[in-house]
């Protein structure tokens, strides 16, 4: 049987890193987890702006990212929420807030450089929005670094046949960008799909005949690590794993490199 194995990014082949503001406060976090925060709210939802934000830096910091996201016509996705929401619902809070700008995502930046001074993937910059009361609740800017041992674990699995697929709820030109780093055919790269999307690619390859393993770390995973025939759980990130993807999770991993000794 052809078998396949679909890997999620960030704290999971990327140590990740992130910057995370509180638009109405002003205050900046590094430890917060933006799941877990958005799985605690019938009312967030998590959206990846499409768009190379360092170009932000060229921009009057004062100015309010809808103006940006609306003169630049700038795509996005809904990435994680708790609730049904359509894109259209989201576009109108988009295009239309008054509160946020481009500092509460540009702030992030020198973090992030501090953070990560061998920055290998910027992941991009998100936001979150509070579906109820139609705002910019919080900024995300994220990037990481490979985990030690990525390279050498992908190489290993693609000489034993396996076929490697990457599906992250991340920017796709991010994810477009670590296809390049492994050497992973692009058609295998699937950025920023939510967690039904990544069921819908574990779904997918089990229809054209693939036995699947999926590997994640995080709730927008839990989906796809019930549909997968093997699923795979990483702690690397060393980050607090919520009850209900433990529940889901056929192995518990803490390097990388132990997925190539998983026999499925």
């Amino acid at each position: 049987m052809k078998k396949a194995i679909v890997f999620d990014n960030s704290g999971t082949l990327i140590e990740r890193y992130r910057v995370i503001k509180d638009v109405m406060s002003g205050n900046i976090f590094t430890d917060i987890n933006s799941l877990d925060l958005i799985d605690q709210s019938d009312s967030l939802a998590l959206v990846v702006l499409q768009y190379n934000t360092n170009k932000l830096l060229d921009l009057d910091s004062n100015t309010l990212i809808s103006d940006v996201i609306r003169e630049y016509d700038i795509d996005f996705d809904v990435s994680f929420t708790r609730f049904e929401t359509t894109k259209e619902d989201v576009r109108e809070i988009l295009l239309n807030e008054k509160s946020a700008v481009v500092k509460d995502i540009t702030d992030g930046f020198p973090i992030l450089k501090k953070l990560v001074p061998h920055m290998e993937l910027c992941n991009g910059s998100a936001v979150i929005l509070d579906m109820d009361i139609g705002i910019i609740a919080y900024t995300i800017t994220s990037s990481g670094k490979l985990f030690d041992g990525v390279v050498d674990t992908i190489d290993n699995l693609k000489s034993q046949g396996y076929e490697i697929v990457l599906a992250s709820g991340d920017r796709k030109g991010a994810i477009n960008r670590l296809a390049d780093m492994l050497g992973v055919n692009k058609d295998n790269a699937h950025g920023s799909v939510s967690t039904r999307g990544k069921c819908e690619v574990v779904k997918s390859l089990q229809d054209e005949g693939y036995k699947v393993m999926m590997v994640g770390d995080g709730l927008n995973d839990v989906l796809a690590f019930n549909r997968a025939d093997v699923s795979v759980l990483t702690v690397e990130q060393q980050e607090e794993v919520s009850p209900k993807l433990m529940d889901k999770t056929d192995y518990i991993i803490e390097s990388i490199r132990e997925v190539k000794d998983i026999d499925f």
